[in-house]
């Protein structure tokens, strides 16, 4: 299954969208629209550039330097026994599933 993408108007009243996965986690949310029309055309941006986006690797060299103040902790504790993280051939399928070309054939709304 793929992800959704959500329209909605936010507190300042502009147009937004979010990028949701299928359990319902918010993957991205977008800039600031000033109408409809104009969010839409980046739902359809997102699509097409970020199907086969590259990646560019930002990160230094060495491994991450230690914060200089400690992080607050979070407001909820995890549960024992639950494994939270994601494995990466689930990773690899969600992929796989963006980069389908959404107007092939036995895609939603076409004949």
């Amino acid at each position: 299954m793929a992800g959704t993408f959500e329209l909605f108007v936010d507190a300042d009243a502009c147009f937004r969208f979010r990028l949701r996965a299928p359990d319902g986690a918010v993957l991205a949310v977008s800039k600031a629209f000033a109408d409809k029309p104009a969010a839409v055309a980046g739902i359809t941006a997102v699509r097409e550039y970020a199907g086969m986006g590259l990646i560019s690797d930002l990160c230094p060299a060495g491994p991450p330097a230690a914060p200089a103040t400690p992080r607050p902790k979070a407001a909820s504790t995890p549960v024992p026994g639950v494994d939270r993280r994601v494995h990466d051939n689930d990773l690899r399928i969600r992929a796989r599933a963006l980069r389908r070309p959404t107007h092939a054939a036995g895609a939603i709304g076409v004949a």
